[in-house]
């Protein structure tokens, strides 16, 4: 009889890995970035000017808001979770970030991140990314909050999520208000900064 044994299907902890050391191992040209995001590595293109405009004046806004306390922001900026990772236009750590740097000093572990801010790129994909997958992974990961700027809901939103549910990969606390009414960050190291017409700019349409 032949022999019909199949190799066992590699566990999610396999697949994490080999996804990661192809993470590792990526060369990218100047202008992308890679993430690995729900079991796939994405690799995508630097923000348009829009884009850019808005993540730097809220990037500058935070740091003006931070600088008195031992917490800055960053962008540009490898968060870490296990052998998942993700780089968010806009994220609030700890000033000193060298004991909260993972082990292959890759980027920060996702403990010590109390923020992040993603500013919702063109296309349907990169939409769904923002605004569903990375959603999901922010919330899994445990951190506190998530700010979406979204030029692409109607004439702009600004969507915060607090309260995250790790095993729902969802968040209970949900506030979502159009470009033009100020909205302030409920908790953690930047409570009470307010996104406001200023960081994202006149409502579209």
């Amino acid at each position: 009889m032949p022999d019909t044994e199949t190799e066992p299907a590699p566990s999610a902890v396999e697949l994490d890995e080999v996804l990661w050391q192809a993470w590792k191992a990526m060369e990218l040209p100047e202008g992308y970035r890679a993430e690995i995001i729900e079991g796939a590595i994405e690799v995508s293109p630097t923000g348009r000017i829009a884009h850019a405009q808005i993540v730097n004046r809220l990037r500058d806004a935070l740091a003006s808001a931070l600088a008195e306390s031992q917490y800055a922001s960053y962008n540009d900026t490898n968060v870490v979770h296990g052998r998942k990772t993700w780089i968010p236009d806009c994220l609030v750590a700890p000033r000193e970030l060298e004991p909260h740097v993972d082990a292959e000093g890759t980027g920060v572990e996702v403990a010590g991140v109390s923020l992040v801010v993603e500013v919702v790129s063109p296309g349907r994909e990169r939409r769904r990314r923002d605004r569903a997958r990375k959603r999901r992974e922010y919330a899994r990961a445990g951190i506190p909050v998530y700010v979406i700027i979204d030029d692409y809901d109607g004439e702009g939103t600004v969507t915060i999520l607090t309260e995250p549910q790790p095993e729902k990969a969802d968040w209970i606390g949900v506030h979502r208000v159009p470009y033009g009414t100020e909205v302030a960050i409920p908790e953690g190291p930047a409570k009470g900064f307010t996104i406001s017409e200023a960081i994202t700019g006149a409502r579209r349409g």
